[in-house]
């Protein structure tokens, strides 16, 4: 009788908590998600064509997503580098990333016990903004790109903060200089009549 092929129990409770959180995303990549559901399924006691079933997919996918993770994990669930396609990113790489986007921006000023603001890098990002975590996100070894951290902190329901053109600003004491309609724009000139002497009829 051939065996039964199943997904491998969990290593932990985390790496449960990541596939089934995974599996029931709504703004992660598409293609993560169903492997991840493959994975929560698989443990539910579902079989191979029941979960092709389930999920829309063919036999031999959810076949090769199971024996992907019992031999990785989750980290196998990834597509494997190729031509012209981005790297997908660790679980390593993925928890680094969320716990960067909680930390405080180097550039930041923050109140000392002595009352005085201090940044631990004046040069550096005072807020984070995509922009500002890949670079950082980079400096730290992560390859990763702009839209893969966007999609990341999107799964992972963190907020960051999105630049606004200082044109926007709704403090009160902030003052534009940009164009903008303003008074100084000359009026149309008025024409007066003027009304001729009218000489009286002798």
């Amino acid at each position: 009788m051939p065996k039964i092929l199943r997904a491998r129990p969990a290593a932990d409770a985390a790496e449960e908590q990541k596939i089934r959180k995974l599996a029931g995303a709504r703004h992660a990549p598409g293609d993560w998600i169903q492997r991840a559901g493959i994975i929560a399924l698989s443990w539910d006691g579902h079989r191979v064509p029941a979960i092709a079933v389930r999920l829309g997919c063919h036999k031999k996918t959810v076949r090769r997503w199971l024996h992907r993770f019992n031999a990785a994990g989750l980290d196998g669930l990834g597509d494997r580098p190729g031509v012209g396609r981005k790297r997908r990113i660790t679980e390593d790489e993925r928890s680094r990333l969320i716990a960067l986007v909680k930390t405080d921006p180097p550039g930041r000023l923050v109140r000392q016990s002595w009352g005085e603001l201090y940044a631990a890098d004046e040069a550096g990002p005072p807020v984070w903004t995509l922009d500002t975590l890949t670079a950082a996100a980079r400096a730290d070894g992560i390859d990763i790109h702009r839209s893969q951290v966007r999609t990341i902190l999107l799964a992972e329901g963190v907020r960051w903060r999105r630049t606004h053109s200082w044109m926007t600003s709704k403090d009160p004491d902030f003052a534009g200089k940009g164009r903008g309609s303003s008074r100084s724009t000359p009026a149309r000139p008025t024409t007066r009549r003027s009304s001729a002497p009218t000489s009286s009829a002798r």
